[in-house]
């Protein structure tokens, strides 16, 4: 977390072992990159606990390390990933082919982000929290087509818990934004976090729906 070490160790170990949980959950393939959310959100903050540490120990290789491997996650990652994921669950013809456009521009954000990843310097420093120097991002464009294919590709979900999580990721975007502006991504994606647990639920619900049709057919 962007907050300290200790938090960042905390919430990275508490949402590995909950992610492992909500993967073993998952009742068919397509459920699984969905079910892995929370598990890649631990891997995330172990990484930015292992960056508060290099700035503890003035470690520069550990520093430059976990500070790529941060906004490799945050900005290359998750604009891909989360529609990608949202898809293999859809079911409904039109909804998924909409939500495959979302994959289409979540795939363009994540390759326009490494490519200014790996032809510029990237660094993080700590200003009561950690700061990722990354101006590329902010242009307006990016940040949209970025939080369409986070955010809005979840309204399109025929799952309601899919739905909460895509307006709730997208209201705290606007908070971690407003009250964070310069440390925004590292707690927005504290935030995004800790809405694992919606995931949770969805895939509670369905193992729910899932029993009851099988007692309807026995």
């Amino acid at each position: 977390m962007c907050f300290s070490a200790t938090a960042s160790f905390i919430a990275g170990i508490s949402l590995s072992v909950f992610g492992v949980f909500t993967v073993k959950m998952a009742r068919r393939k397509a459920e699984i990159p969905f079910a892995m959310i929370p598990l890649l959100f631990g891997i995330q903050q172990l990484i930015e606990g292992m960056l508060w540490l290099s700035f503890h120990h003035q470690a520069r290789v550990l520093n430059v390390s976990t500070t790529y491997l941060f906004t490799l996650f945050s900005h290359v990652l998750w604009p891909v990933y989360i529609p990608f994921a949202i898809g293999l669950l859809e079911a409904v013809p039109w909804r998924s082919k909409v939500i495959l456009i979302f994959r289409y521009i979540g795939g363009g954000v994540g390759l326009y982000l490494l490519y200014f990843i790996a032809r510029f310097q990237i660094t993080s420093e700590i200003h009561g929290h950690v700061v990722y120097i990354f101006p590329h991002f902010h242009k307006p464009i990016v940040l949209a087509l970025y939080v369409a294919a986070t955010c809005v590709s979840a309204f399109f979900s025929s799952h309601r818990f899919i739905n909460i999580f895509g307006v709730l990721t997208l209201l705290l975007f606007v908070v971690a934004y407003w009250f964070y502006t310069e440390a925004f991504f590292s707690v927005w994606c504290f935030f995004s976090a800790i809405l694992s647990f919606l995931i949770y639920l969805h895939l509670k619900l369905v193992r729910a729906l899932a029993a009851d049709s099988d007692e309807q057919h026995a």
